[in-house]
């Protein structure tokens, strides 16, 4: 998959995923996309090594899951860091 289409796939997945887990977030689309990027890299990674199986391709049903799984637990992750750093600022 070319670089475009990764990072459309994220900017979807991205949305996606803070559909799935709403909440106050700063940082807005462009965070969004990175953590849908970055997400799916994770999700491929978790693919490749737990199921043996990487990223297909764009409409690959398997690339989108493995992309949300990562792109959920990279902003419960970023959630967490936030949210820590807003508490000791107060």
């Amino acid at each position: 998959m070319g670089i475009i289409a990764t990072i459309i796939l994220g900017l979807i997945i991205g949305a996606l995923a803070k559909l799935i887990m709403p909440g106050d977030d700063p940082g807005g689309i462009i965070v969004t996309t990175l953590i849908g990027i970055a997400g799916s890299f994770i999700g491929g990674l978790i693919g490749y090594y737990a199921l043996g199986e990487g990223n297909g391709g764009f409409f690959d049903l398997r690339t989108w899951v493995l992309g949300i799984i990562g792109s959920l637990i990279l902003l419960a992750i970023y959630r967490v860091i936030v949210g820590r750093r807003s508490r000791v600022r107060r």
